[in-house]
Order: C-alpha cells, then sequence, then structure tokens
C-alpha cells in the first residue's frame, strides 16, 4: 500500500486516462475520452517538465477545456449521418398512418388512436370510428385529414 502513495506525480496522471478511457467505453458518450487526453497530456507534460501540482491541475483544465471544445466544433462541423433520422421524432414517424378517431374532432381538436395510445389531434371535423390520415405534428398534436 505504502508503494501506491510513493507513485510519481505523472503515473496519477496516467492511470486518471486509462481510468477515463475505460469509462468512455462502459458510459459511450464521446466525452469522457477528451477529458482522459487532457490528463494524458497532463502526465506526459508532468513527466517531462516536472511540473508543481498547481501547474499540473492547469494544465489539465486547459487541456480538458480545450479537448472538448475542438471535439464539439470538429462533431459540428463533420456531423454523423443517421441510418434513420427519424428515430428519436415518434411523431414524425407516423406521417402517412391511417389512425381512429376515439374522441371527436369538432372546432379542429380531438384525439385519436395511434397503436395501445391515444394522441391529441387537430384537422377537420370527424367522428369517432372514422379513420383518418396524420400528415403532419405541431408538438404532441398530430395533424390529420380525411383519409
Amino acid at each position: 500500500m505504502a508503494a501506491i502513495a510513493t507513485l510519481p506525480a505523472h503515473w496519477w496522471w496516467l492511470v486518471a486516462a486509462l481510468a477515463f478511457a475505460i469509462a468512455e467505453i462502459v458510459a459511450p458518450g464521446f466525452f469522457l475520452i477528451w477529458l482522459g487526453a487532457a490528463a494524458a497530456v497532463a502526465g506526459v507534460l508532468t513527466l517531462a517538465l516536472g511540473l508543481p501540482p498547481v501547474a499540473q491541475v492547469a494544465v489539465f483544465a486547459v487541456a480538458a477545456i480545450g479537448a472538448v471544445y475542438a471535439a464539439r466544433r470538429w462533431f459540428a462541423a463533420n456531423p454523423v449521418a443517421s441510418p434513420d433520422p427519424l428515430l428519436n421524432d415518434r411523431a414524425a414517424r407516423l406521417i402517412g398512418t391511417l389512425v381512429t378517431v376515439v374522441e371527436p374532432i369538432a372546432a379542429g381538436r380531438g384525439r385519436v388512436r395511434v397503436g395501445d395510445g391515444v394522441w391529441n389531434a387537430a384537422g377537420a371535423d370527424a367522428l369517432p370510428g372514422d379513420t383518418v390520415r396524420v400528415t403532419g405534428a405541431d408538438g404532441t398534436t398530430l395533424l390529420v385529414e380525411r383519409a
């Protein structure tokens, strides 16, 4: 146990870098890896220059901010195309779907059944049991027209 306490400072930074890398693998999110890179920079500079503790923390902070900023800019300029762009937009996925009116659409407002759920709807007047087609969405309200 005493050997661990006497590890040189650069090893602590390199162990922290490894811990951040492992945490990124366990919980991916493209964020912790940049903190790991900053810890590695702090470890290498501490080894090369023999930095005091305050300077080590400053190097880590500056490297972390720089790495995260650079990564965010790079990802903003080079977005990853999704094979399913509507994956997290349930309302948009429903466009074109035929649904059943469960509460009359009167004065432009009513409710429709989609699968096992009921959604607010807006569109032309329709009676319960009528079938309507989803043409769009406004927030959590489906825009519908007669099928």
